[in-house]
């Protein structure tokens, strides 16, 4: 304990020199001197010790690598990136710490079930109370949902970076996850694999990539609250008439986005090299281009806000899109999983908020983009998901992007199954009289199962 004292003492100090490694050392010959109580015992006392030294060496004003070691995480610099939301009065914050003392004591007795909603009652009280937070997680954890128990060490992790137990309790959590998570990514990859044995030319395929090309539009928009049927927005497209009825903001909002859609196919998607500024820019151009000529292209100059996000101020702009930049080119990012990293591309951009209008289309086709250029289709976000899809956003902007990436790779999984269920009934060639004889190019088409 004395040795703890003075490390908690001096390491500001001696943050420079060899004091930090002689406390590693120190840690861990006391680890070594404590009494075998059992290994479980051990294993969590080392956790402990490390999870203290962690927060000694960093301080409170830096982010542990606990919450930035997964590849499915995006690293926040500070508090006050979170997002602002009605603080808890007084009487609430007692009531919800009256609701974890009773939840502790409904685990002792063996009552899991109270001691659960208990829990849940404390953080519909104090949604920022860590300590509920973590035994939620833990409880959760215990029934075999480490998903959502490491997603709770991870938001109690952004509020209170050095807590004690939480930093113990994700260590245990996060190899976990992301074995599930990189499993999940692999029944992905297998579909692509079976979509990209169909032969190119499958009328199929065709069509449905040409209805799917009308169901992004469709749905990219609507999202947003644009009121045009899938229907009317063909019309539009097809015979560049105005529907009778329907509002000319609406209309061109859908016309923006097929000419942003192009202009990624003819000319970004076979051009080699690095992303740019300029290359978001000239999407956004077209995006906003037919509502708003002004604005296209063009970086906002006031203040913005989002909910409960304030998105970084105008002069903080240029900078943090540079940033975007070299991160959408760095070996990190070309490394991550093509969903990973088109998900993160999108909510990153997102989170910048850099236009005053247009964010969101923007942002779904750069995602798109980068997809497509893994050789992976364009997925599109239906608007039926609006609601999963901006609670992802938010619990993002909370400090833990995993779910948000999840939900981008469900997405992609059911974009997927809808193109191999609707090619596969036409991609099977006529059967031969025996497998010597068979068509070769059936062999490159998906196989049918009954």
């Amino acid at each position: 304990m004395a040795a703890v004292m003075v490390c908690r003492y001096t390491s500001g100090r001696f943050l420079g020199g060899w004091f930090p490694l002689l406390c590693v050392l120190l840690g861990s010959l006391v680890v070594v001197l404590m009494p075998l109580v059992g290994v479980e015992d051990q294993c969590c006392a080392a956790l402990k010790g490390f999870a203290q030294l962690r927060c000694q060496l960093w301080g409170i004003s830096q982010q542990p690598p606990a919450v930035q070691s997964t590849s499915l995480t995006v690293p926040f610099t500070a508090l006050d990136v979170l997002p602002l939301r009605s603080k808890p009065s007084k009487e609430m914050k007692l009531e919800a710490k009256a609701a974890l003392q009773l939840a502790l004591e409904m685990k002792k007795l063996g009552k899991r079930e109270k001691a659960h909603k208990l829990l849940v009652h404390a953080l519909s009280m104090n949604p920022d109370f860590v300590d509920a937070l973590t035994e939620l997680g833990t409880i959760l954890e215990e029934e075999k949902d480490v998903v959502q128990a490491d997603h709770l060490y991870t938001k109690a992790l952004a509020i209170s970076p050095c807590n004690e137990k939480a930093l113990v309790s994700r260590d245990r959590t996060l190899p976990l996850v992301e074995e599930i998570d990189q499993r999940y990514f692999g029944i992905i990859d297998s579909k692509v694999r079976r979509l990209m044995s169909i032969p190119k030319g499958n009328s199929a395929l065709r069509r449905v990539m040409e209805e799917t090309y009308y169901h992004h539009i469709y749905h990219t928009v609507a999202i947003e609250g644009n009121t045009l049927t899938l229907s009317e927005i063909r019309h539009i497209l097809e015979t560049r008439y105005a529907v009778p009825g329907k509002s000319l903001q609406e209309q061109n909002e859908a016309i923006g986005v097929d000419a942003a859609m192009k202009y990624i196919n003819t000319t970004l998607l076979s051009r080699t090299g690095t992303m740019t500024i300029s290359d978001m820019l000239e999407i956004h151009r077209r995006v906003l281009g037919y509502v708003d000529p002004v604005e296209g292209g063009r970086l906002r100059t006031n203040q913005v806000f989002v909910g409960h996000h304030i998105p970084p101020h105008p002069r903080d702009l240029q900078r943090h899109m540079q940033e975007l930049v070299q991160w959408l080119n760095s070996e990190d990012a070309l490394q991550m999983h093509p969903v990973e990293y088109a998900a993160l591309a999108h909510y990153k951009l997102v989170y910048v908020h850099p236009f005053v209008d247009g964010n969101g289309r923007t942002s779904r086709l750069l995602m798109n983009l980068v997809l497509m250029q893994a050789r992976y289709p364009p997925i599109t976000i239906r608007k039926e998901q609006r609601a999963e899809y901006y609670a992802a956003l938010d619990t993002a902007n909370e400090g833990d992007v995993r779910p948000f990436i999840r939900f981008i790779a469900k997405c992609t999984e059911m974009t997927l199954d809808t193109l191999l269920i609707s090619t596969t009934e036409h991609a099977v060639g006529l059967p031969g009289a025996s497998e010597d004889h068979a068509c070769s190019d059936c062999k490159q088409t998906i196989p049918i199962h009954n």
